[in-house]
């Protein structure tokens, strides 16, 4: 095969990343999912971990015979070196790394790299081309830019907690780290077209990309942005309350749950071909959605009482026939059992040295001829690649990797 042929190939088996290096200096979720995106697709990252400690992940439960099982998962595919980038022979180390990298991704309070004298013009010095991917609470600019950002705190901020819940209760914040996983996305992406703009263009520098935690999840908001922009009307938290009706959440014979939409008139239609009541299809009442939406209360009710006559596979195998858009509200112990799930992969084992088979979330999504992988688990120590990155990489010998030990700075 000709070099190029090689090269494919050797594309296809690592990933469309093979190639590319990743610096992680992030702590908890943001920064470090994005990198682990990266990973997954083939992305040669290198876990920078605080010295004894490592990252607060590894404190997080569950933690399964001595094992943190999150950290697991999210540190997947990464290479993990303990070092202390505050101190002055921790950042000229950093920056031999820099220096072989292509992307930085750090999630510190604005202005930490630069007190630590890392920032973007300290990078460009060894690395002109390298890419920096900054995560903060409210960006690097504005005036709330120096608050201590956290994702709980920035789906408040979003406007998206506000909306969470009842009508007649308080909000509900998400269960999930939803914001900084949305940042983590962002930050991910916008490291691709970073790269694709510096390798594409052939330009001489990179550049620095300023994500927020509170602004992906707004990017999000179209809908409740143009309706308060246009009309006044602010999203209040109410029961099943969308943007067209029928909809919403609602409970089965069987005391299960499901969520249907009806997101056009056609889509009601056949709704009402099922539900028997097809006088409604041209009754002015319920013939628009713009009607429907008046009536909402009553509508949903009425959707409702039929749903309550059928069990929740037997509903959702009519409903899927008539095409109308369906599905039942799983629990995690629902999705565990799901065939759907277990046909994508979406939830594997990979093989841990302590645990077995570790079982984490597949590699989404999935690509025809450059497919991700998860090709190792999370680092089970702090520092586990020391050897492989200080002394085969940077060439560091017995004796100095020991003295840096002695002084802490690994």
């Amino acid at each position: 095969m000709s070099d190029s042929t090689d090269a494919v190939a050797l594309a296809a088996k690592q990933g469309p990343l093979a190639g590319v290096r990743v610096i992680d200096l992030g702590t908890m979720f943001a920064a470090p999912f994005a990198a682990t995106l990266m990973g997954d697709f083939g992305a040669d990252v290198i876990k920078v971990e605080v010295p004894g400690t490592g990252d607060s992940n590894r404190g997080i439960t569950p933690i399964v015979q001595g094992v943190p099982v999150l950290w697991t998962a999210l540190a997947r595919n990464k290479k993990s070196i303990s070092l202390d980038i505050r101190t002055e022979k921790g950042k000229e180390i950093l920056m031999k790394l820099i220096a072989t990298a292509d992307v930085v991704m750090e999630n510190f309070r604005v202005g930490t790299l630069e007190k630590w004298g890392l920032g973007l013009d300290e990078m460009k010095k060894v690395n002109p081309r390298i890419i920096l991917v900054r995560i903060s609470g409210y960006g690097q600019t504005g005036p709330s830019k120096d608050k201590a950002g956290f994702g709980t705190p920035a789906a408040a901020y979003a406007g998206y907690t506000y909306m969470q819940g009842f009508g007649d209760r308080p909000p509900i914040s998400p269960p999930i780290s939803l914001a900084d996983y949305l940042a983590g996305t962002f930050g991910a992406l916008s490291a691709m077209m970073a790269l694709h703009h510096r390798d594409k263009h052939n330009r001489p520098e990179g550049q620095s990309v300023d994500v927020s935690l509170y602004e992906p999840l707004f990017r999000f908001m179209d809908n409740i942005v143009v309706n308060y922009a246009y009309q006044g009307k602010v999203r209040e938290r109410s029961d099943n309350q969308r943007m067209t009706v029928p909809g919403g959440n609602f409970e089965t014979k069987d005391g299960k749950w499901v969520v249907m939409v009806s997101s056009t008139d056609r889509v009601f239609n056949r709704l009402a071909e099922v539900m028997g009541r097809a006088d409604m299809i041209t009754d002015p009442n319920y013939c628009t959605n713009a009607k429907r939406m008046e009536r909402g209360e009553e509508v949903n009710g009425l959707v409702q009482d039929f749903f309550n006559t059928l069990n929740m596979r037997d509903l959702i195998a009519l409903l899927d026939k008539s095409g109308i858009p369906v599905c039942p509200i799983n629990s995690m112990a629902d999705i565990f059992e799901d065939p759907q799930y277990q046909a994508r992969e979406d939830i594997v084992e990979v093989d841990h040295p302590v645990l077995g088979k570790a079982k984490m979330i597949g590699v989404v999504p999935k690509f025809s001829e450059t497919p991700g992988a998860i090709r190792f688990p999370g680092p089970a120590t702090v520092g586990e690649n020391n050897l492989e990155i200080y002394k085969s990489e940077l060439g560091l010998s017995d004796a100095d990797i020991e003295a840096l030990k002695s002084e802490k700075v690994i």
